[in-house]
């Protein structure tokens, strides 16, 4: 799975996720893309998976026609708590139902 991670998930969360090519925003020349303008560049690009801390990431978007999966937790962005969250999202893509 092709994994991208917003500006400020926690980079450190690749670890939980092996076997899947996980980048950045910053990598990809996307820091100063916003919501739908990341969306777009993400799916044309390929990625299977956006993970965010941005709550407000599907507020202002039509997310029914998209083909990129949006994971957010804005509560765990960042910080050691942040780890079992993420952790339960790898089950999440690792098994999807």
């Amino acid at each position: 799975m092709k994994i991208l991670f917003d500006q400020a998930t926690p980079v450190p969360i690749r670890q939980y996720l092996p076997g899947h090519l996980v980048r950045t925003a910053a990598q990809q020349g996307w820091d100063k893309l916003r919501n739908g303008d990341l969306l777009k560049a993400a799916e044309e690009a390929g990625f299977d998976l956006l993970l965010t801390t941005d709550r407000n990431m599907a507020y202002p978007q039509n997310l029914q026609d998209r083909k990129i999966a949006i994971t957010a937790d804005p509560q765990y962005g960042s910080g050691p708590v942040a780890y079992p969250i993420w952790t339960f999202t790898e089950n999440a893509i690792l098994n999807p139902k």
